[in-house]
């Protein structure tokens, strides 16, 4: 079927996965905007003839949403409704050449790093000037961050090496100018985002600048808070706990990936760490910064995983008291070391396991937002819904942490800090009423 001719190019970009997806997708629009061409992201409204679908490669659940998602599009382009879909990101990247195969009805594929390629199609220069520069699809005080591209890790379960390629850092002066640029536009919060924070700057300035990055990134006028994402346990830089204690505007908060906690599981996986030396490292964070909240993400299921494994774990979260937990089932993934592994732990059992485990921290976190009742905190607003204001402390991120439901006399401000006293808790949620504005 012909499809209607619409007077210019309108493109919808579609994201799956992770936030450093979510920033490609940013830095295409920003691309694409730069050359005089319309760009929406993640449109309903059927007022575009060009989709983009930024795809996510890391586990069997995001590869089945990325092709689903893809297929949607086709038939949309098969019943007239599109002329073209193209297709980036992580699966294209892993599957390409099978994919096209597939899904011929895609008119191109391209990989994680063939921006400039991909303008093409839409016969658009890659503007180098335009370093940084993004069409933000957040709200606007808050943004993403992204200090490098890749990872030099061999974790066995990990397959993000293979669509990302090794560690490459961004020069410190091009995060800052980026930073700056956000806080033009509003932005009030940014989140530093990497496949492993710790690592940066040992390719292009030979040592670990993290540190350095952050102190500098603290100076930027207008910058409320800076969160960190993603940090590796292995030999963790503790001056950047040192750094966070120096800046108020950095969040005392650190995201750190443990994966498990029983030393055969931290082995198979080749995370480089015991579960004794972790212990220490949580131990000697909490020292040096008493109020830290930490985040931690598991994995339920991997080959050998046996229910003595899944004890141990269950035990070190009761020894460490993690503030936030997140979990994942083992997918077994093609190219990465782990797939020689047998995948010997049922779907069934992986999901309870994940489910047991959550429920240890379902307890926990109860009892630490508990301790918050009567408290009052700063607190940023995100949005309305329902009827209900919701926010987060400088304890929680977006989309995966606890938020705060806050009520008020008056009328709130998105995007703006209050100060809010903690009224009730839940498992993972807080209620509270503002004292002030900040």
């Amino acid at each position: 079927m012909k499809v209607k001719k619409l007077g210019r190019d309108r493109v919808n970009i579609i994201t799956l996965g992770c936030s450093k997806n979510l920033v490609d997708s940013e830095t295409l629009g920003g691309q694409l905007r730069a050359n005089d061409i319309e760009v929406l992201h993640e449109s309903a409204k059927r007022d575009h003839n060009i989709v983009v679908v930024n795809t996510c490669g890391f586990i069997d659940k995001a590869k089945e949403e990325s092709i689903n998602t893809i297929l949607d599009q086709v038939e949309l382009k098969r019943k007239g409704k599109l002329e073209k879909v193209y297709v980036t990101g992580c699966l294209s990247e892993r599957y390409r050449q099978d994919l096209e195969q597939e899904i011929p009805e895609v008119d191109a594929w391209f990989g994680t790093m063939e921006l400039p390629l991909m303008l093409k199609q839409f016969n658009a220069d890659y503007k180098t000037e335009l370093l940084g520069e993004r069409m933000l699809s957040t709200p606007r005080h808050y943004a993403y961050l992204k200090i490098s591209e890749g990872c030099n890790r061999t974790c066995a379960f990990c397959a993000i090496p293979l669509m990302r390629g090794g560690h490459v850092s961004k020069p410190i002066e091009q995060l800052v100018t980026e930073a700056k640029g956000l806080v033009q536009k509003g932005v009030k919060e940014i989140m530093l985002i990497a496949q492993e924070l710790t690592y940066y700057g040992l390719d292009i300035y030979k040592k670990r600048m993290l540190p350095e990055l952050l102190h500098q990134l603290a100076a930027v006028p207008g910058l409320e808070w800076i969160r960190l994402h993603y940090a590796y346990p292995s030999k963790f830089p503790l001056e950047i706990i040192e750094v966070m204690k120096q800046h108020p505007n950095i969040c005392n908060y650190l995201d750190m990936p443990l994966q498990h906690a029983s030393n055969n599981m931290l082995k198979a996986m080749k995370r480089q760490i015991t579960r004794e030396e972790m212990e220490e490292l949580v131990g000697n964070i909490r020292a040096i910064l008493p109020g830290i909240c930490l985040r931690t993400t598991l994995i339920a299921g991997f080959p050998g995983e046996t229910a003595a494994d899944v004890e141990e774990l269950k035990g070190f979260l009761q020894r460490m008291q993690f503030d936030r937990v997140g979990i994942f089932t083992y997918s077994h993934e093609e190219g990465t070391s782990a797939h020689d592994l047998v995948d010997d732990v049922p779907a069934e059992v992986k999901q309870a396991r994940a489910q047991e485990i959550m429920e240890v921290q379902q307890e926990i976190s109860y009892e630490k937002n508990l301790a918050k009742v009567g408290q009052t905190f700063k607190v940023l607003i995100d949005k309305k819904e329902a009827g209900r204001y919701l926010g987060r402390t400088e304890y929680d991120s977006v989309e995966v942490d606890n938020e705060v439901v806050v009520s008020a006399a008056e009328k709130l401000e998105q995007g703006q800090f209050y100060l809010v006293k903690i009224t009730k808790a839940y498992d993972y949620d807080l209620e509270g009423e503002v004292v002030a504005k900040c």
